[in-house]
């Protein structure tokens, strides 16, 4: 079986990549960019130093494709959401509840934006596949809003990256900060019924912002 799984890791090099991605995902997400070791990721994936640079270059690349990949897997869940065959408030509901969920399911999307925060944002600014990927979710609010407006649904004017901050502030902080604010708060922010009013309190939130004058 060993000599089955090499062969058909040498034959399949896409799924070689994936498979560092996700594990290299797990190491920089626990242990930072600095903590984090190639050894180890090497090891788990049952290929070599020498691979992982030969795919990804150098440490800090695969680092940058791995908050690319992080990217991706987001605005992608949000592009099958096809929003823009919903009605303006069912739509922007449809997306808070999505950022919501993404990012309560996705911790290390949480912990790797805090790491790269750290360094400044030095590595992602060297991708111009962020920069573009993110274009996308500017997009969509502003059809929404452009939209809710045309129909009489929204009543105030916002630009739609402060919307997009305002969503994404309220989603990551339950993530980012879940164990310093359930310490001094003594709450458990996963426990469901918890979980299900803030998720409520958001997008009621945002949509009473939005319809007010």
């Amino acid at each position: 079986m060993p000599k089955l799984e090499r062969s058909t890791r040498k034959n399949d090099p896409e799924k070689t990549k994936e498979d560092i991605l996700n594990v290299a995902t797990e190491e920089f997400a626990s242990h930072g960019l600095s903590g984090g070791r190639v050894d180890a990721i090497a090891e788990r994936t049952r290929t070599s130093k020498r691979m992982i640079y030969y795919y990804f270059g150098s440490k800090e690349d695969l680092y940058l494709a791995v908050l690319e990949k992080a990217y991706r897997k987001i605005r992608s869940l949000e592009a099958d959401l096809e929003l823009s065959g919903m009605p303006p408030i069912a739509a922007l509901r449809t997306l808070v509840a999505s950022t919501f969920d993404h990012d309560e399911h996705n911790p290390d999307f949480v912990r790797l934006v805090s790491i790269e925060n750290i360094h400044q944002a030095a590595h992602m600014q060297r991708s111009s596949e962020i920069k573009d990927l993110n274009i996308s979710i500017i997009r969509t609010l502003q059809e929404i809003l452009e939209r809710g407006k045309g129909d009489g649904s929204f009543r105030r004017d916002i630009d739609p990256i402060d919307l997009h901050m305002l969503i994404s502030a309220f989603c990551f902080f339950r993530v980012s900060n879940r164990h310093t604010f359930g310490t001094i708060f003594r709450r458990d922010l996963s426990e469901p019924a918890l979980y299900d009013r803030h998720k409520q309190l958001i997008s009621d939130a945002v949509i009473s912002y939005l319809c007010s004058s």
